[in-house]
Protein backbone atom coordinates (compact mmCIF):
# COMPACT_ATOMS: atom_id res chain seq x y z
CA UNK A 1 0.00 0.00 0.00
CA UNK A 2 1.54 3.57 -1.15
CA UNK A 3 0.49 6.70 -0.49
CA UNK A 4 -0.30 6.77 -4.82
CA UNK A 5 -2.84 3.99 -4.16
CA UNK A 6 -5.16 6.64 -3.31
CA UNK A 7 -4.10 9.70 -5.25
CA UNK A 8 -5.77 9.81 -8.66
CA UNK A 9 -4.15 12.50 -10.98
CA UNK A 10 -7.54 14.64 -10.40
CA UNK A 11 -6.73 14.87 -6.50
CA UNK A 12 -3.02 16.85 -7.81
CA UNK A 13 -3.38 20.59 -8.01
CA UNK A 14 -1.09 23.53 -9.13
CA UNK A 15 -1.60 26.83 -8.15
CA UNK A 16 0.03 29.93 -9.02
CA UNK A 17 0.05 33.08 -6.62
CA UNK A 18 -3.40 32.50 -5.24
CA UNK A 19 -2.81 31.10 -1.73
CA UNK A 20 -1.05 33.16 0.80
CA UNK A 21 -1.87 31.57 4.16
CA UNK A 22 -2.45 28.22 5.94
CA UNK A 23 -5.87 28.64 6.57
CA UNK A 24 -6.47 28.96 2.66
CA UNK A 25 -4.13 25.78 1.74
CA UNK A 26 -6.42 23.92 4.40
CA UNK A 27 -9.72 25.47 2.84
CA UNK A 28 -8.84 24.45 -0.73
CA UNK A 29 -7.48 21.08 0.54
CA UNK A 30 -11.11 20.31 2.06
CA UNK A 31 -12.74 21.54 -0.74
CA UNK A 32 -10.37 19.44 -3.17
CA UNK A 33 -11.31 16.29 -1.32
CA UNK A 34 -15.09 17.05 -0.92
CA UNK A 35 -15.44 17.57 -4.32
CA UNK A 36 -13.73 14.36 -5.26
CA UNK A 37 -15.19 11.70 -2.90
CA UNK A 38 -18.94 12.44 -2.26
CA UNK A 39 -19.94 12.04 1.20
CA UNK A 40 -17.81 13.53 2.64
CA UNK A 41 -18.32 17.33 3.63
CA UNK A 42 -16.01 20.26 3.49
CA UNK A 43 -16.60 21.37 6.25
CA UNK A 44 -15.69 18.27 8.21
CA UNK A 45 -12.51 17.76 6.80
CA UNK A 46 -11.07 21.47 7.14
CA UNK A 47 -12.00 20.87 10.70
CA UNK A 48 -10.48 17.91 12.05
CA UNK A 49 -7.53 19.04 9.33
CA UNK A 50 -7.65 22.51 11.33
CA UNK A 51 -7.77 20.20 14.66
CA UNK A 52 -4.09 17.88 13.55
CA UNK A 53 -2.30 21.46 12.74
CA UNK A 54 -3.56 22.25 15.89
CA UNK A 55 -1.23 19.73 17.51
CA UNK A 56 1.78 20.80 16.02
CA UNK A 57 2.62 21.68 11.91
CA UNK A 58 2.70 18.91 9.30
CA UNK A 59 5.31 20.74 7.77
CA UNK A 60 8.65 18.50 7.13
CA UNK A 61 10.94 20.71 5.77
CA UNK A 62 12.53 21.80 2.21
CA UNK A 63 9.22 23.01 1.12
CA UNK A 64 7.10 19.76 2.12
CA UNK A 65 4.09 19.29 4.37
CA UNK A 66 1.68 15.89 5.24
CA UNK A 67 -1.74 17.82 6.30
CA UNK A 68 -3.48 14.48 7.25
CA UNK A 69 -6.17 13.55 9.67
CA UNK A 70 -8.49 10.24 10.56
CA UNK A 71 -12.47 11.04 9.05
CA UNK A 72 -15.44 9.35 10.86
CA UNK A 73 -17.38 7.42 8.22
CA UNK A 74 -14.86 7.07 5.81
CA UNK A 75 -14.31 3.80 4.25
CA UNK A 76 -10.60 4.18 2.62
CA UNK A 77 -7.82 6.38 2.69
CA UNK A 78 -8.08 9.24 0.13
CA UNK A 79 -5.04 11.35 -0.83
CA UNK A 80 -4.50 14.95 -2.78
CA UNK A 81 -1.71 16.84 -3.52
CA UNK A 82 -1.64 20.61 -3.67
CA UNK A 83 1.38 22.54 -5.12
CA UNK A 84 1.59 26.01 -4.60
CA UNK A 85 3.81 28.53 -5.74
CA UNK A 86 5.54 30.78 -4.47
CA UNK A 87 5.04 28.99 -1.28
CA UNK A 88 3.37 29.80 2.34
CA UNK A 89 4.73 30.14 5.79
CA UNK A 90 3.28 26.83 7.50
CA UNK A 91 5.58 26.50 10.73
CA UNK A 92 8.32 24.70 9.17
CA UNK A 93 11.25 23.24 10.98
CA UNK A 94 13.64 24.82 8.88
CA UNK A 95 11.48 27.95 8.25
CA UNK A 96 11.34 27.48 4.27
CA UNK A 97 8.27 28.28 2.98
CA UNK A 98 6.02 25.00 1.70
CA UNK A 99 4.79 24.50 -1.92
CA UNK A 100 3.93 21.05 -1.99
CA UNK A 101 1.26 19.53 0.44
CA UNK A 102 0.54 15.83 0.67
CA UNK A 103 -2.60 15.63 2.18
CA UNK A 104 -4.04 12.06 3.60
CA UNK A 105 -7.39 11.21 5.08
CA UNK A 106 -7.86 7.73 6.77
CA UNK A 107 -10.62 6.17 7.98
CA UNK A 108 -11.17 6.81 11.83
CA UNK A 109 -10.55 3.40 13.07
CA UNK A 110 -7.46 2.62 10.81
CA UNK A 111 -4.27 3.36 12.69
CA UNK A 112 -1.96 1.25 11.40
CA UNK A 113 -2.73 1.67 7.78
CA UNK A 114 -2.48 5.49 8.85
CA UNK A 115 0.93 5.26 10.22
CA UNK A 116 2.17 2.99 7.37
CA UNK A 117 0.75 5.70 4.41
CA UNK A 118 2.80 8.36 6.29
CA UNK A 119 5.93 6.18 6.52
CA UNK A 120 6.15 4.96 2.83
CA UNK A 121 5.51 8.50 1.91
CA UNK A 122 8.31 9.85 4.18
CA UNK A 123 10.67 6.74 2.33
CA UNK A 124 9.51 8.42 -0.74
CA UNK A 125 10.15 11.58 -0.28
CA UNK A 126 13.54 11.10 1.55
CA UNK A 127 14.85 9.72 -1.53
CA UNK A 128 16.68 13.34 -2.88
CA UNK A 129 16.06 12.58 -6.64
CA UNK A 130 12.25 12.62 -5.66
CA UNK A 131 12.04 15.26 -3.67
CA UNK A 132 13.64 17.69 -6.45
CA UNK A 133 11.63 16.02 -9.29
CA UNK A 134 8.17 16.91 -7.17
CA UNK A 135 9.25 20.39 -6.24
CA UNK A 136 10.44 21.12 -9.85
CA UNK A 137 7.09 19.85 -11.73
CA UNK A 138 4.60 21.80 -13.57
CA UNK A 139 1.90 19.06 -13.95
CA UNK A 140 0.12 16.14 -12.67
CA UNK A 141 1.22 13.59 -14.59
CA UNK A 142 5.24 14.78 -14.04
CA UNK A 143 4.10 14.64 -10.03
CA UNK A 144 2.46 11.40 -10.64
CA UNK A 145 6.10 10.10 -12.51
CA UNK A 146 7.78 11.08 -9.84
CA UNK A 147 5.88 9.40 -7.16
CA UNK A 148 5.94 6.37 -8.98
CA UNK A 149 9.71 5.86 -9.37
Amino acid sequence: MHFCDFLPAANIRLLRNRINSRKKVLETLAEMMADAHSGIDKQTIFNHLTDREKLGSTALGQGIAVPHCRIPNLDTPRAALLHVVPGVDYDAPDGMPVTMFFTLLVPENAAEEHLELLSGLAATLAQPTVKEQLLEADSAEQIMAALKR
